[in-house]
């Protein structure tokens, strides 16, 4: 997306060896980009930086890219002062990428109403825990309505190089991406994973990825979302949200897992914020103060080992606390609070 437009425009890229939130802008000063990449990430490591006098003066104009927060959104464009965004959705494998250029907040991309199928995806409806499609009485998918969650998915046509889908090494894997009978009878297509929403403009919103949404107390919770409140109400800062199993309760439990390094984090305020910010199911039952959160080489939370590790208490270096429904706080999770978490006797 980056280097490769360059290459085919004849364009001057600048490759730093690693990213660095604290000369960025100088970067840019220095060698007079006018146009930057970025993946969501790091435009909140930027916005957790102290204000610098660089930020005033580049030429930058357009930011590209995605994973770009509504909640990260209007403060990055109004403190760096980018007249453009071209925020948009798309895997390496994918045949239902999405591109918004005219600045939408908050939205990846565009498809008409109008004419629906000048562009062959769709949101389809589906169950948004377990992330199966769901079937009309045809046996077709069941488009989305305005303002509906659904998943997003792309017609394959093996003849042209855009709608097909060359698959994986892996056959099984390949198998899953695929689902026939979506559009018509007898069709494929391939299934992104992703849950998203459209509005009655046609624009497009990405929610969460379908394994990572989660049901607590009767209703689904986006870890996106909820990831997005908690970051910005912490000053930008790291955060990773998923759900916990707990023993003898339907559905499971928010928790997340916020990088904080020393410094005393006070509970007390973050839990009135929370109350505001976020619904009841919403808020995180489980906290786990850490170091750092485990990311990818491009800066995209990971959360597998955090999910499995769960909230038994770790090593010294972290801290796990437990929200106190009857008493109104967190408290920290001892041996002996975790013990009565498994046996069903603490009071969720």
């Amino acid at each position: 997306m980056g280097v490769g437009q360059c290459l085919l425009f004849g364009l001057t890229v600048v490759i730093r060896r690693k990213f660095s939130a604290s000369r960025f802008w100088e970067d840019c000063v220095k060698h007079n980009c006018t146009v930057i990449q970025y993946i969501g990430e790091i435009c909140r490591y930027l916005l957790a930086q102290t204000v610098r006098s660089s930020e005033a003066h580049h030429r930058v104009r357009v930011a590209i890219g995605n994973g770009l927060r509504p909640t990260v959104w209007e403060e990055f464009v109004k403190r760096f002062r980018i007249r453009r965004v071209g925020e948009f959705y798309g895997a390496t494998e994918c045949n239902c990428s999405l591109l918004n250029i005219d600045g939408q907040v908050g939205a990846c991309g565009f498809n008409s109403r109008i004419l629906p199928s000048f562009y062959p995806i769709r949101l389809v409806r589906m169950q948004e825990v377990s992330g199966e499609l769901l079937r009309d009485s045809q046996g077709l998918c069941i488009p989305c309505l305005p303002g509906e969650l659904g998943m997003l998915v792309g017609r394959i046509t093996d003849t042209d190089p855009l709608r097909r889908f060359d698959g994986y090494v892996d056959e099984e894997s390949t198998n899953k991406k695929i689902a026939h009978n979506v559009f018509k009878m007898g069709d494929s297509a391939y299934v992104s994973g992703d849950m998203l929403v459209m509005d009655e403009y046609g624009y497009i919103y990405f929610r969460d990825r379908s394994g990572d949404t989660f049901r607590w107390r009767g209703e689904n919770v986006s870890t996106t979302e909820v990831e997005g409140v908690l970051s910005r109400l912490l000053g930008h800062t790291a955060v990773a949200v998923y759900g916990a199993a707990v023993p003898g309760v339907e559905g499971k439990a928010g928790m997340a897992a916020i990088a904080h390094t020393g410094g005393q984090f006070d509970l007390d305020a973050f839990f009135i914020a929370v109350q505001k910010a976020l619904p009841p199911y919403a808020r995180p039952v489980f906290l786990r103060l850490m170091p750092s959160v485990d990311t990818t080489g491009t800066f995209k939370i990971q959360k597998t080992r955090l999910q499995k590790e769960g909230y038994e208490p770790q090593d010294e270096s972290e801290k796990m606390y437990f929200l106190n429904s009857r008493a109104g706080c967190y408290e920290a999770v001892t041996e002996e609070l975790y013990k009565s978490i498994m046996e069903g006797t603490a009071c969720l």
